[in-house]
C-alpha cells in the first residue's frame, strides 16, 4: 500500500477529512492523495499558494509576518496550516513552504522546507534541510514527509 493510501485509510478509519496548503510542492501532496481511488471522502481541498499574494488572499497569512520572517519560515507554515483549517472542512491540515531550488541564500538555502500540521487542538511545525539535492528530489522528499506527518496526526 502506498503512503498516500495509508494516510487515506487512517483518516477514513477516524472519519476525518484533510486539507493541504502547499507552496514549494505546487499541489503534489494533494496530487499524491487524490491519485488514490476513493480519496474524495477524505481529501476536502488543497490550497496551492505559490505566491505571497496567494498566501495572503487564500489562507489569511499576515503580511507583517511575511515582512518579518519571509515565506520560508515555520511562522508562515503555521499560519498556512491554520488558515487552511479555518477555510476548510478538514480535521487536520498540512502545509509546506520552502526552497526547492535551484538557488537559495545563506539564510534560506536550497532544500530547506518548513512544515506545519494544524488541528483543533493546536499547531506544530518543523524545518527540514534536505540539502541541494535538486528541485525534483526536494519536492519528492517534501511530499513524502508531509504524508508521514499526516499519518502521524492520526495516532
Amino acid at each position: 500500500m502506498s503512503r498516500a493510501a495509508e494516510v487515506l485509510a487512517a483518516f477514513r478509519a477516524k472519519g476525518w477529512q484533510l486539507a493541504t496548503a502547499e507552496s514549494c510542492t505546487g499541489g503534489l501532496i494533494s496530487g499524491a492523495l487524490t491519485a488514490v481511488p476513493g480519496s474524495s471522502d477524505v481529501v476536502d481541498r488543497g490550497f496551492v499558494t505559490y505566491s505571497n499574494a496567494a498566501k495572503i488572499e487564500m489562507l489569511g497569512i499576515r503580511p507583517e509576518t511575511l515582512d518579518r520572517v519571509g515565506a520560508v519560515s515555520e511562522e508562515i507554515a503555521r499560519e498556512m496550516a491554520e488558515g487552511a483549517l479555518s477555510r476548510s472542512n478538514a480535521h487536520v491540515t498540512v502545509s509546506v513552504t520552502g526552497v526547492a531550488g535551484p538557488g537559495g541564500s545563506e539564510h534560506k538555502p536550497e532544500g530547506r522546507v518548513c512544515f506545519a500540521i494544524a488541528t483543533s487542538l493546536g499547531t506544530s511545525s518543523e524545518t527540514l534541510d534536505f540539502g541541494a539535492i535538486g528541485r525534483d528530489n526536494v519536492r519528492a522528499k517534501t511530499v513524502a514527509h508531509a504524508l508521514d506527518l499526516l499519518l502521524s496526526a492520526t495516532k
